[in-house]
């Protein structure tokens, strides 16, 4: 058992017997060692800037709500919680960085659906999410929209139509994305599975130029995250047909989920959440997931949150690890079984 923290001035008397293994008794020493350096650790906690490692660029979904959300932590912290644009690699270059970092709470990472989902499409040997890092708690939901450039998809209002259009040219259909293995298209894929119709993949390496390329009618439709989506929706450049979370969304309150329009149970919600390297003491863990809580449910936090496409949407550091695992094992059959790989 290894501690990262030295212990000054602390007592530590285990009340073992005497006739304790030799093994026991030090296991046992260096484990209350450790908790009461953790404690003490937390005691003081912050006492300096505080990293918040975004691993995508700045200006995308994860970038803005991780500044809306460090910003108010900052407040509760009174500490400053400055973010770091480390991209690469679906996530993969800042999550290293971060999984390498001391673990005492001052170096933080918003974790975002594809670096959770990156390992599925590398062959490299990748950090494990799962045993390098530790979850604080969720932070926001990101709703996807599938939507419709209406020069070009004049009749199409809804989900049932599309897929009519799409069986009647199989095949002949062109959809957008921010990429291969992105969100958009991995949730794409899985409707087209779920309604045995078929349109083809056209994808560009980001978000903004597919974006450009379906406003201007060189692709007709695309399933877009609600942050590059939503002013072009309010501007009537863009018809919105179904989205794709479980719920309808304040965004576009009118416009049916999937599930509503005949595919009972899809659910596709991309999200974030925030991490810290694994062995970080959990009174420094609770500390933080206390301040994310809090700011979470600051009623201006959230009102920024909506203003930026995203929503807050708090969980405890169990229910976290638990989502991360069951959408870990659920995309990853998406993209097992459609042969997707990135780009």
């Amino acid at each position: 058992m290894t501690c990262l923290y030295r212990i000054k001035n602390i007592a530590v008397q285990p009340a073992l017997p005497r006739s304790a293994n030799p093994r026991l008794k030090r296991l046992a020493m260096a484990a209350l060692l450790c908790a009461a350096a953790g404690a003490a650790a937390a005691q003081g906690y912050p006492d300096r800037m505080i990293k918040l490692v975004v691993p995508f660029p700045p200006g995308g979904p994860t970038d803005v709500a991780s500044r809306i959300i460090g910003q108010k932590m900052s407040e509760g912290l009174k500490q400053q919680v400055v973010v770091e644009n480390r991209p690469g690699a679906s996530g993969m270059i800042g999550a290293e960085a971060v999984a390498k970092s001391p673990a005492d709470g001052y170096t933080l990472m918003m974790l975002a659906t594809p670096a959770l989902l990156f390992p599925h499409l590398s062959n490299a040997k990748n950090t494990d999410l799962f045993k390098e890092l530790a979850p604080i708690g969720s932070a926001y939901d990101l709703p996807i929209v599938m939507v419709v450039n209406p020069q070009k998809m004049p009749d199409v209002n809804g989900l049932q139509d599309l897929i009519a259009k799409a069986k009647a040219q199989p095949g002949m259909l062109d959809y957008t994305s921010a990429g291969n293995a992105s969100f958009g298209h991995l949730s794409t894929e899985l409707l087209k599975n779920l309604g045995q119709f078929d349109i083809r993949h056209v994808p560009y390496k980001g978000s903004a130029p597919a974006m450009q390329d379906l406003l201007g009618g060189t692709v007709p439709m695309m399933f877009s995250d609600m942050i590059a989506a939503l002013p072009h929706i309010k501007a009537g450049k863009l018809r919105p047909i179904a989205v794709g979370s479980a719920k309808r969304v304040a965004f576009t309150p009118d416009v049916k989920t999937v599930a509503e329009q005949g595919f009972a149970g899809f659910d596709a919600v991309a999200w974030g959440g925030l991490m810290a390297p694994a062995g970080t003491p959990k009174p420094v863990i609770d500390r933080l997931n206390k301040e994310l809580q809090a700011v979470l449910a600051d009623k201006d936090v959230q009102a920024k949150l909506l203003g930026a496409g995203t929503i807050a949407a708090y969980a405890s550091p169990e229910k976290m690890k638990a989502r991360m695992q069951e959408d870990y094992d659920r995309w990853g059959k998406v993209i097992r079984d459609n042969g997707i790989k990135s780009d």
